[in-house]
């Protein structure tokens, strides 16, 4: 079993969050970007663009925070964060 948690905060307040879980027989690196974009849909957000610091925090701690730096749109938050709390 692989879940990723997403949640979105403005002001250190939690506005809206989810896990996704996925059971497929895929890669690591295929779950979270079938997650990422589960999570998208859900929040009805553009996917956001993984700059290097994105890359390297999720490396080290399975866990990243995608600012407006992130997003080609204006959004209304302050970060989407994402973290893997199970896998297998």
């Amino acid at each position: 079993m692989f879940r990723l948690w997403a949640r979105i905060f403005k002001s250190n307040h939690m506005l809206k969050d989810t896990v996704i879980k996925n059971d497929a027989a895929d890669t690591r690196t295929h779950k979270i970007f079938n997650a990422l974009h589960e999570v998208c849909m859900q929040f009805d957000l553009e996917e956001p663009i993984w700059l290097e610091s994105n890359i390297q925090d999720f490396k080290k701690h399975a866990k990243t925070r995608f600012t407006q730096d992130s997003f080609i749109e204006h959004v209304n938050f302050d970060y989407l964060e994402i973290q893997v709390i199970e896998e297998d």
